[in-house]
């Protein structure tokens, strides 16, 4: 499916940081739920910042635009204070989008679990992540850190142990 651009996109100002704070919040709330919205859809949970600068999500070749350096950490940086990005480093380079919470990924991950009866059962994170009965699953290729966190709120909730940090046992 291909992914509908919203009208922003195509509008040169919007990868330019506007100095008006009204304006700027508007359009930071723009560019949240467009990054969000194409992660969600393009099922992409971390971006490389070299990369994501040249990504079509940063840099629209149709109208000769992308977001400067400074601006895409600013955005990211906006996304990260809503609870939505999380740096896997301290230079941040490298970092995690997060359209879902590890609360509503450990319950997708459960309902999974019931569905497919792998209550009572062990399943490895590679299985959930990676495996060939999991492809057409939301949680397929979700980051480790991410269904690890997922992982844990099941814990805390008795619904799932985690094993040596490589599986998963779910319970009834």
């Amino acid at each position: 499916m291909a992914f509908e651009w919203p009208w922003q996109y195509s509008f040169p100002p919007f990868f330019t940081l506007q100095p008006n704070l009204e304006t700027r919040k508007k359009q930071l709330e723009a560019w949240c739920s467009l990054i969000l919205t194409f992660c969600k859809q393009k099922k992409i949970f971390t971006f490389d910042v070299t990369e994501a600068q040249t990504s079509e999500l940063f840099c629209n070749k149709s109208i000769n635009r992308k977001l400067s350096n400074d601006d895409l950490i600013f955005v990211l940086e906006t996304l990260r204070k809503r609870g939505n990005l999380h740096w896997r480093d301290k230079k941040k380079t490298h970092f995690t989008i997060i359209w879902r919470t590890p609360d509503q990924w450990g319950t997708i991950l459960y309902e999974w679990a019931q569905r497919t009866a792998r209550l009572n059962t062990v399943c490895t994170i590679f299985e959930l992540t990676n495996g060939v009965e999991t492809t057409e699953e939301e949680f397929y290729g979700l980051d480790d850190s991410l269904i690890l966190a997922s992982l844990k709120t099941l814990e805390a909730s008795r619904k799932a142990e985690i094993i040596d940090r490589d599986g998963v046992k779910f319970f009834p």
